[in-house]
């Protein structure tokens, strides 16, 4: 692994300083009511980070799941385009700077700019990027910026916006996503992997379209969601590891937890989305593998592998909820 790009581990290291000196039960109280804003109802005319405790308690109990699930999506798509690098990044309501990390693992070189409301949170991410000691994250560029409706964007190789939808109201997140398209060249958009998350990214999606770019992952075409509203939604899972730091914040006890995220990727540009993606967890029994797959020419599709298929087979057994199906090079396999 390269020193000098940043990691799950580094972003843990970076973090574990955050918390000395907040009372635990002050700690616990602001991640108690940051849960009830990232599940329930938010209001969309005041940050949800208010102050450094907020900032801290945030930082501890959603950034590695943030990082974990927005480098997931921006793997995904780079696997769509692996010839193309960003050279400019905006980070739209990046806050702590999450998903900065994750591009700056992702892509070395980019210049990002951070835009948020809340100083807070801008000034935590400073300081997380000083502390990374990583010179991608140390040269990022942290902005003040109303998110939402009349966001003005300077034109940009990159846009992300991750787990930001949700705080705005309906008019305003049309208006940022259509902002993000006439800026980017690649739009990479991360919700919660909830229902509702994936009818924000679905909305986000359409927006996307409309306004010129093709999609790159997860879906393996531009056309409309095979899923019919209301039956099911489309979220895959990241892991993440946990932090004595992060299981004492979070009151558990387990080494790791699933983040459950849905995403999409836009492009202005050529990429090459895979011929179908495995939706869910793969169910592997004695001698076979099935697998449910968003397909680009036949929608939702399910799949049985079985050791007839060889090689096709051994890879089933290996494959995870979220990748590209079939494996690279395999195209020409005996295909089930």
């Amino acid at each position: 692994m390269n020193a000098t790009l940043p990691t799950a581990q580094s972003l843990r290291a970076a973090l574990a300083g955050l918390v000395d000196g907040l009372p635990p039960k002050q700690a616990a109280q602001a991640v108690d009511r940051l849960i009830a804003s990232y599940r329930g109802e938010t209001p969309t005319n005041a940050p949800i980070l208010r102050d450094r405790s907020d900032v801290v308690a945030y930082a501890a109990y959603r950034m590695p799941a943030t990082f974990e699930a927005v480098r997931s999506a921006l793997g995904a798509f780079a696997e769509a385009a692996p010839d193309w690098s960003p050279a400019t990044h905006a980070d739209v309501g990046g806050g702590t700077g999450a998903a900065s990390w994750a591009v700056a693992e992702a892509w070395e070189g980019a210049a990002t700019t951070v835009l948020d409301w809340a100083e807070p949170a801008l000034e935590l991410g400073r300081e997380l990027a000083e502390a990374s000691g990583v010179p991608g994250l140390r040269g990022v560029r942290w902005e003040r910026a109303r998110i939402g409706a009349a966001l003005e964007l300077a034109p940009a190789d990159l846009v992300t916006v991750s787990y930001v939808l949700k705080e705005l109201t309906a008019q305003a997140r049309a208006e940022l996503v259509d902002a993000a398209a006439e800026a980017g060249q690649a739009v990479v958009i991360v919700e919660p992997g909830t229902p509702d998350g994936y009818a924000r990214i679905i909305e986000a999606r359409d927006r996307l379209i409309a306004a010129g770019l093709r999609i790159a992952a997860p879906c393996p075409h531009s056309a409309a969601c095979p899923i019919e509203p209301g039956t099911d939604w489309c979220h895959f899972s990241a892991r993440v590891s946990r932090s004595s730091l992060h299981r004492q914040v979070k009151g558990g006890s387990l080494s790791h937890e699933d983040e459950k995220f849905s995403y999409v990727a836009a492009t202005r540009f050529p990429t090459t989305p895979a011929p179908a993606r495995v939706t869910r967890r793969p169910q592997i029994r004695k001698g076979q593998v099935l697998l449910e797959l968003c397909t680009r020419d036949e929608g939702l599709d399910r799949t049985t592998v079985t050791k007839r298929h060889g090689e096709l087979y051994r890879a089933a057994r290996n494959i995870a909820w979220g990748d590209p199906w079939p494996p690279e090079g395999r195209e020409g396999d005996d295909r089930p």
